[in-house]
Order: C-alpha cells, then sequence, then structure tokens
C-alpha cells in the first residue's frame, strides 16, 4: 500500500472552506484566466480571499444563484475559468436548471461552489441542510463531482478544477472539521485512495465523513477488526478499479456520506459493485429524512454519522455474514 502521509494527530481542525478559499487565490495568482462570481456569501464561502487580491476578476451578481451560475457559463464560453459560489443549498438547490442547460448542456469549465452542506450546518437547520446536492450533479452529463476530507485536499481540490476543462462541483463544509491530510498526501480528480489497508470490511466515504471512517477503523482494530477505508473525494468519475478491489478483498462494503443514502455515494458504490462485483453492501447517510437544528457534533450522532454508529454498522455485518457462512 502506497503511503499517504496522513496525519498522525487529528486535533487539529480547520473549516474545509478555508481550503478552497486559499485554493481559489493561488489559482488566481497562477492562471490569469481564473474569475470569481459569488451570491452575496463572499466571506462564508471564503472568496472574500480572491476577491480582495483581484478586484477585477471578481463579480458579486447579489442574491440571484440563477444568474451566478448563467453569467459564469458566458465568462466560460469566453475563454474564462470562472468559480461560483454560494451554499449548497441555494446553488445547486435553486439554479439546478440554469446549471444543466448553460453549464452542462454546452460542456462550459464552471467550477461550481457548493457551501454548507450536510447536517453539520448545524443551527440553520433543514431548509439550508442541504443532502442531495451530490445525487443532484453526478447525474448531469459531464459533470465532476468533489467532495474534499479536509481543507488541505479542499485547496489541492480547487486548484486541480482550474486545469480541468469540465464542468465542476466542488461540495464543503461549513463546520471546523478535523485535518488528516498534509500537504505531500496525493490528490488527483477521478482517484480514490485507501487510507487505511485491511482485508475484514471496506469502508468506503467521501467528504467529512472520512474522518469518521477512520475513527470507525480505529474502534474496531481495538476489537481484532482489519477494516479498510478508502477514501472517495471524486464520487463522479468514480473510481472503479480501487473501490473493486477493495470489494474483492473483503467481501464486505459499507458506504458512508453527510448526504441522503439515495443517489449519493452509496448509490454510485451500489451500481458498480451490483453490475461488476455483487458484494453486500449497508449505506450509511441520511435515510430519507430532511435534517434538523442542532450542535453539529450532535447532529452527526443523532443521525448515526459518528466513528461510534460506523464501528458498530461493521461488526454487525461481520457478524451476520459470519453466521450465514456457517448456516450456509
Amino acid at each position: 500500500m502506497p503511503d499517504m502521509h496522513l496525519r498522525r494527530d487529528w486535533k487539529v481542525t480547520e473549516p474545509i472552506r478555508k481550503g478552497f478559499g486559499r485554493g481559489l487565490l493561488l489559482a488566481g495568482q497562477r492562471y490569469d484566466n481564473v474569475v470569481a462570481a459569488c451570491a452575496d456569501l463572499t466571506e462564508s464561502t471564503q472568496m472574500h480571499l480572491f476577491a480582495e487580491a483581484f478586484p477585477d476578476r471578481f463579480i458579486e451578481v447579489g442574491v440571484a444563484e440563477q444568474n451566478l451560475v448563467t453569467a459564469g457559463a458566458g465568462l466560460a464560453a469566453m475563454g474564462k475559468i470562472p468559480f461560483v459560489s454560494s451554499y449548497a443549498a441555494f446553488s445547486p438547490g435553486r439554479n439546478w436548471e440554469q446549471i444543466r442547460t448553460t453549464i452542462a448542456l454546452n460542456d462550459r469549465p464552471v467550477k461550481i461552489i457548493g457551501s454548507h452542506a450536510g447536517v453539520s450546518v448545524g443551527p440553520d437547520g433543514a431548509t439550508h441542510q442541504m443532502l442531495e446536492d451530490i445525487a443532484l450533479m453526478r447525474v448531469l452529463p459531464n459533470m465532476v463531482v468533489i467532495s474534499p476530507c479536509d481543507s488541505i485536499e479542499a485547496a489541492k481540490a480547487t486548484l486541480a478544477m482550474a486545469v480541468d476543462r469540465r464542468p465542476n462541483y466542488l461540495r464543503l463544509a461549513r463546520e471546523a472539521t478535523p485535518i488528516i491530510t498534509t500537504d505531500k498526501t496525493p490528490f488527483k480528480i477521478g482517484k480514490a485512495y485507501v487510507y487505511k489497508s485491511g482485508n475484514d470490511i471496506s469502508i468506503t466515504a467521501t467528504g467529512t465523513m472520512t474522518y469518521q471512517a477512520l475513527a470507525a477503523a480505529k474502534l474496531l482494530t481495538a476489537d481484532g477488526i482489519k477494516a479498510e477505508v478508502v477514501h472517495v473525494p471524486t464520487i463522479k468519475p468514480l473510481d472503479e478499479v480501487t473501490i473493486l478491489a477493495s470489494a474483492k478483498k473483503t467481501g464486505l462494503v459499507i458506504s458512508v456520506e453527510e448526504h441522503q443514502i439515495a443517489g449519493g455515494l452509496g448509490g454510485a458504490v451500489a451500481e458498480v459493485l451490483s453490475e461488476h462485483w455483487p458484494t453486500r453492501l449497508f449505506r450509511i447517510g441520511m435515510a430519507d429524512r430532511f435534517g434538523e437544528s442542532g450542535n453539529p457534533d450532535e447532529l452527526i450522532k443523532h443521525f448515526g454519522l459518528d466513528a461510534n454508529h460506523i464501528a458498530e454498522a461493521a461488526q454487525h455485518m461481520l457478524t451476520t455474514h459470519r453466521k450465514a457462512r456457517t448456516d450456509g
């Protein structure tokens, strides 16, 4: 297994969106054709760093998310690489049709940034806890869908998006979450990475849930269970080779996401497994329900997205699997 250069200490936390802000600033410094636009949420989405450094390359469109992405499509048609940001509840939540028609259909390299996704938005409640965006975006032809695990990976993803000629969607969380990667940790659009090797069960995770998956694997190790953790920062295009290799090795798979279990990472993994290597899969995520107001950590636990719940699910799968083999 290649060295993933992960941090040993996960006590340092930072909002993933801050990594995007730094990455966009660096992209602007490297590439003159990078421009940015925001829908009245410049500081919340961390686009203010770019706006302050390059005021002549930044547009504030106001509370007009449909105009935001349509203007982005026009800028892309003129040879620019536009990054457009808002809350995921509004983009793609409010302007999906404009994204479909002006960006995806025309295959324009607009970079759509959906911040404040997942239940960890916390007290803003169900209206702002976007839980359907991965499903909405991965169904669009030509669209790339990326969900980084921490702020360092978000910066790398932003730089990679700046030179990718396809439409991209970047999913960001609001709250500070553990930094688990380093500057040396690999990232490439379309690649998944085995962050922890194991042969008993595979845990595929994306976004903030990769930390929870790694923490669950630690709990399982204490019980003598070797879980393999596969980090999937790119949900589309999906790294089928890495996911299938892990499934073939363990024979049991869990998917974990801060998103509806329908249509997100779990759906993507299920599609690949059913077509190429039928494997028992258990999906952990939001089970056909909306979020609620509350403390982010409390909500993660309440909805069963925490490490303890993941570990319990893995133990249950293994027990059931072993019993079935014995009975058979």
